[in-house]
């Protein structure tokens, strides 16, 4: 047994990646599935698709490789945090599409509780603030809005998980209806502190309790897969929500340690060890994991929009053909021009937290064209990071760090981290390993299994590939950045 299977299900794409003994990956394997937008602001899965993608993809890895069930430790689960699937007990059928985290439709529901004086106590308990990207009012819009839920929830026929524990669920047949803490941690209804659901946040959510996962560590016994679905039983050994796993995955184990990882969003965590910080600007304190019943934390900030204005540049605009494009056109724009996308398709978030803003760019000419506009949407990508920065220094206090560890598609571009080492004015280190999420799940799995190292070990593992140092001169960094600033109060203004 001298293989550990992480399975990535991530919002645009289900991935499975074998890891050999030395925590190398073996092999990988990924299918695409289904993004659906009932209306503006609306975003679902089907999580039948999703299921079925993961099933595909773990077999098709295994097939490839000619490796038997028999032949692996553990399976590692990292996932998309805070999309929402409630199924029926008896079934397994969801009785609603998922709903993404990118979705806004929640808006009213928040809105309505902070006006009651409810964001204190929750933020106070969860770390989180009130805002429809968690799952808490995600389950209650469910349960309100598709007919006979409530009903089957109250009577203990309806189950509520994040992704990870609906793949858990069907995995071992409905043996395991389980969570770890970086999962729960995201739900707004999670005592981060007590380390335990709140039912006074369930219950102002009419969120039945039975309807919640165990939580567990996020390396622990999730339960034994169905031997009809992958040829023989295995053990599900690590879990952790795919940002928390790329902090674990970049062996970000040392309080002020940070990392950023730049896919659909940008999702920024710094280590701030075993208390929870308190953000005085609107960063979220989070669990980023739990080992031995013992949780480490840490500040995060998210950004909605990374790599997905590189996919309306592709998909709206018809600017490119292919992600990989962008570096080359950006380098080409015209030095004298200022373009300034602020990608607020879905909101913005940390640490604005404006659902309700839209997107808008400033600063075009008559000559503006398709490089300055691959150059705005890279450059969105920075500033954002500088906002987030800037707000996780002020909270952290002192000096937090030296350098910043990268991980995520858009850190293979090397225009693009150099332009956000420039607007920090700070190091950053792009790792060798770039499949830090995946790596994260399967150390989490690989080390209760027995065959990889503890934390110390794996640390020491790390290796750097690229480390981009600030080449922009601070009067012009401060600049630019101020402009940025200056758009944005024009949105939220709007």
């Amino acid at each position: 047994m001298t293989y550990i299977l992480a399975i990535d299900q991530g919002t645009t794409s289900t991935r499975a990646i074998l890891f050999d003994a030395g925590m190398q990956v073996a092999g990988t394997a990924q299918q695409e599935f289904t993004q659906h937008y009932p209306q503006a602001g609306w975003v679902e899965h089907d999580p039948e698709e999703i299921w079925e993608t993961t099933v595909a993809v773990c077999r098709e890895v295994m097939a490839d490789l000619g490796i038997a069930a028999s032949d692996i430790a553990g399976i590692g689960i990292t996932n998309q945090r805070e999309t929402t699937v409630v199924w029926d007990k008896s079934t397994g059928k969801a009785v609603h599409n998922a709903i993404v985290w990118q979705d806004r439709r929640t808006a009213a529901i928040c809105e309505d509780l902070r006006k009651a004086g409810h964001e204190e106590m929750v933020t106070d308990r969860t770390g989180l603030l009130l805002d429809p990207y968690f799952s808490g009012t995600k389950v209650k819009w469910i349960l309100d809005t598709v007919e006979g839920t409530r009903h089957k929830a109250e009577a203990g026929e309806l189950l509520f998980g994040t992704v990870d524990t609906f793949l858990i669920w069907r995995l071992t047949g409905g043996a395991s209806h389980a969570t770890d803490a970086t999962n729960a941690a995201r739900t707004l209804m999670f005592d981060i502190r007590k380390g335990r659901w709140s039912r006074t946040i369930s219950d102002l959510l009419d969120v039945p309790q039975q309807m919640l996962p165990e939580v567990k560590d996020s390396a622990a016994d999730f339960g034994t897969t169905d031997p009809a679905i992958l040829g023989g039983a295995i053990a599900i050994l690590g879990v952790a929500g795919d940002q928390q796993a790329a902090t674990i995955g970049q062996a970000c184990f040392q309080p002020g340690m940070m990392k950023s990882t730049y896919g659909t969003g940008c999702f920024a965590l710094l280590n701030t060890g075993d208390a929870p910080v308190v953000s005085k600007n609107r960063m979220l304190t989070t669990i980023a994991y739990q080992l031995d019943g013992r949780p480490t934390y840490a500040l995060e900030g998210s950004i909605f929009i990374a790599g997905a204005a590189v996919q309306w540049l592709r998909d709206g605009l018809g600017i490119i053909e292919q992600a990989s494009q962008t570096g080359e056109l950006a380098l080409g724009a015209d030095p004298g021009q200022d373009v300034i996308l602020v990608p607020a398709f879905t909101g913005l978030g940390a640490p604005y937290w404006k659902p309700e803003c839209q997107g808008a760019v400033f600063g075009l000419t008559r000559n503006s064209g398709p490089a300055e506009f691959a150059r705005a949407a890279l450059q969105s990508v920075a500033y954002q990071t500088r906002d987030l920065w800037e707000a996780m220094r002020a909270d952290w206090g002192g000096d937090t760090h030296v350098t910043l560890r990268v991980d995520g598609g858009m850190s293979a571009s090397d225009w693009t981290m150099q332009s956000l080492s420039d607007l920090l004015g700070a190091a950053v280190d792009r790792p060798v390993m770039q499949e830090t999420t995946a790596l994260g799940a399967a150390w989490l799995a690989g080390m209760r299994a027995g065959i990889y190292p503890d934390q110390a070990g794996f640390a020491a593992t790390w290796k750097l590939d690229r480390q981009f140092t600030p080449l922009m001169q601070p009067e012009a960094r401060d600049a630019a950045y101020g402009r940025w600033q200056r758009a944005v109060q024009a949105v939220i203004g709007v």
